[in-house]
């Protein structure tokens, strides 16, 4: 198992945001974590990559405790974060933020070369810099640069938010093509309708609780649950 998180509790101040959160992500997987904005899924993704400190609780990556870990500890181990705000250094070009991020060795899964394969429009504008990027590639940006820390586990935040309906394929045709290169990837998704489209499983958080855990087909049988706790 890839990633698994027991019964994670977080707190903001003395404000309890959490309550006993399970979930996992098998090898080669992708599974979407769901719920209405205030749920605690980003409270959850940051929890795993060390922003947040399990009050209790266990998260353990690749057999490893790492709750608690800092940030930086995270990442080196193998997580890859592509943050909902994208994080991109605005002053910088195409380029610069790339090789910022660059983790380059015998071991490296993607090289720059690799990314520009991916992302063809990036090499395109990677004499640009982030203010002179759309949305969309933006996103791209922030998933290539991602991507060459070379990890073996990615959590996307809302990578669908904003974009058009023909950047979200794009996007998403990307996320399969890390998973079948052999990352695990979670998604925190408010889009059912994209975490449908690309998921093997989901979980579904409703104040701070998971209320769900199954396959696309399960949610779907289950219109009710859609209603009450996505709004639809």
């Amino acid at each position: 198992m890839s990633l698994v998180v027991e019964k994670l509790n977080a707190f903001y101040g003395a404000s309890h945001i959490l309550h006993n959160v399970s979930l996992h992500v098998g090898e080669g997987e992708i599974v979407s974590l769901l719920g209405r904005n205030g749920a605690g899924k980003t409270t959850t993704l940051l929890s795993v990559m060390g922003y947040l400190a399990p009050r209790p609780g266990s998260i353990r990556f690749q057999g490893r405790e790492i709750g608690g870990l800092a940030p930086h500890r995270v990442s080196r181990l193998g997580l890859g974060f592509v943050p909902q705000e994208r994080g991109i250094f605005k002053s910088l070009t195409v380029e610069e933020n790339l090789l910022v991020a660059a983790r380059p060795g015998k071991a490296a899964r993607w090289s720059l070369p690799d990314v520009y394969r991916m992302f063809p429009r990036l090499e395109e504008r990677r004499a640009f810099r982030g203010t002179k990027l759309s949305g969309g590639e933006q996103q791209m940006l922030s998933i290539a640069r991602a991507l060459l820390l070379n990890p073996q586990f990615l959590i996307l935040d809302e990578p669908s938010e904003g974009l058009a309906p023909l950047i979200v394929q794009d996007i998403m045709a990307i996320i399969r093509s890390v998973r079948d290169a052999g990352v695990a990837v979670l998604i925190i998704e408010q889009n059912i309708r994209v975490a449908l489209a690309i998921a093997d499983r989901h979980y579904i958080l409703n104040k701070g609780a998971v209320t769900f855990r199954g396959s696309s087909d399960m949610l779907q049988a289950n219109p009710g649950l859609l209603r009450e706790q996505l709004a639809l």
